[in-house]
């Protein structure tokens, strides 16, 4: 979780800046632009919030609670809660579990109707298959994906095991 959330990080916009040390050093340095924001998919993404807050304490963290039908495989939005300025800043969309894609891309709508542009928004996750990333590429072109694994199969029931409900 931990290299996936640190690449996300390489990903947004900083400036240079010269950093004093304790010991009264100077350090040419970078800091993050104003304007990044976290997204977790509830309930596994949530799994990927302590690894953006140990790189990043002050980061503003939303959430979306997405469930797709057991039957039709249809995502649907019960919940989300983002900062009130999402729409000027970068995402970090965070759901470790790609598998069809349905509901990266129903989050992304929801995002898109609170004014977020899809090519400020990155998707980490930990694992993906070709056919996820791919349907939500085909949506969003302009989204970025950044994930550890593709593979035709992806680990299933992550929630539960990371957090011992299984």
């Amino acid at each position: 979780i931990r290299l996936v959330v640190e690449e996300g990080l390489n990903q947004l916009p900083y400036t240079e800046c010269t950093v004093t040390t304790p010991t009264g050093h100077k350090y040419e340095g970078v800091r993050f632009e104003k304007g990044n924001c976290g997204v977790s998919i509830m309930r596994s993404g949530e799994a990927m919030e302590q690894g953006l807050r140990d790189c990043c304490r002050s980061i503003r963290i939303g959430k979306i609670l997405i469930q797709s039908d057991e039957e039709t495989q249809r995502a649907k939005v019960y919940y989300a809660k983002f900062p009130p300025d999402i729409y000027r800043r970068k995402v970090l969309l965070m759901y470790p579990i790609l598998s069809t894609g349905n509901t990266v891309i129903e989050a992304v709508k929801v995002l898109v109707e609170h004014g977020v542009q899809p090519s400020v928004i990155i998707l980490l996750s930990l694992f993906s298959t070709p056919h996820g990333a791919k349907s939500i590429i085909q949506e969003f072109p302009d989204i970025t994906i950044l994930t550890t694994e593709v593979h035709p199969v992806a680990p299933t029931h992550f929630g539960q095991k990371y957090f011992g409900t299984d």
